[in-house]
């Protein structure tokens, strides 16, 4: 059952541009509270620049993004206190230790002293790298790496997660204990998710979905719904994003 309350994240009529090259074309979507929601899109959909605009490393101006009712363009600390993030692209810097990155991220938040480092090992025990706080992040796995960076975004005990492509490059068994984990932080935590890829096989048929295709939302509803008409989610995204391009997973 979803909380009261306002949702998590909603956007509403977002539009981006790149100069002259639309990115993003009137994007309304809803991220429910403590639910998974998946935002499918093959790459060049428009996927990061709306984690872009979401993390308000890109300013809003055309439309509005708010995190559980705080307006990021208006009131940007309070939203982003609400928000972790994971970014596609990997940033672990490589030559501190993954107790370090983890302090450094709390110091940004404002959290100091016992309190931080209490923190850092409870979010990397439950990641199962607290044996690794002291080694350089460059020891690391690909896989490991992805799970400090989820560590890292959970510190500040946000209650909503953003993942741009979390799983890219990572191994089958990688990409399950990653997805795993996650889940369960929406099925025990309460938090909720916004879980951007292009791989259908991590997509379960009660999660909400929202299909971005070339800027804008083409579909959305729970994966059900959205499959609804044709064999399954998989051929029901090929129809959808079927323009000419055949790099559907």
């Amino acid at each position: 059952m979803t909380p009261p309350g306002p949702p998590a994240l909603m956007v509403e009529k977002v539009s981006h541009s790149y100069g002259s090259r639309p990115a993003l074309r009137d994007v309304t979507l809803t991220v429910p509270q403590s639910r998974f929601t998946a935002l499918l899109g093959l790459n060049g959909a428009g996927k990061t620049t709306l984690f872009s605009l979401v993390t308000r490393l890109f300013h809003t101006r055309q439309g509005s993004i708010q995190v559980l009712g705080h307006p990021v363009a208006r009131e940007p600390g309070e939203a982003l206190r609400r928000l972790g993030v994971v970014f596609q692209a990997r940033t672990l810097d490589l030559d501190l230790s993954v107790m370090d990155n983890l302090l450094y991220h709390a110091a940004l938040h404002g959290i100091g002293g016992r309190e931080a480092r209490a923190r850092a090992e409870a979010v990397l025990r439950d990641v199962e790298l607290l044996v690794r706080a002291r080694d350089r992040a460059r020891l690391l796995s690909g896989g490991q790496m992805r799970r400090v960076e989820i560590a890292r975004a959970l510190l500040h005990a946000p209650r909503l997660l953003v993942l741009d492509e979390p799983t890219v490059g990572l191994d089958v068994a990688s990409r399950r204990s990653i997805l795993r984990h996650v889940r369960d932080l929406v099925q025990n935590r309460g938090v909720a998710v916004l879980w951007a890829t292009h791989l259908l096989d991590e997509i379960d048929p009660g999660d909400a979905v929202v299909v971005l295709h070339r800027g804008r939302v083409v579909a959305a509803g729970e994966a059900g719904e959205v499959a609804a008409g044709a064999t399954d989610l998989r051929e029901a995204f090929m129809r959808l994003t079927c323009d000419g391009q055949d790099d559907a997973p």
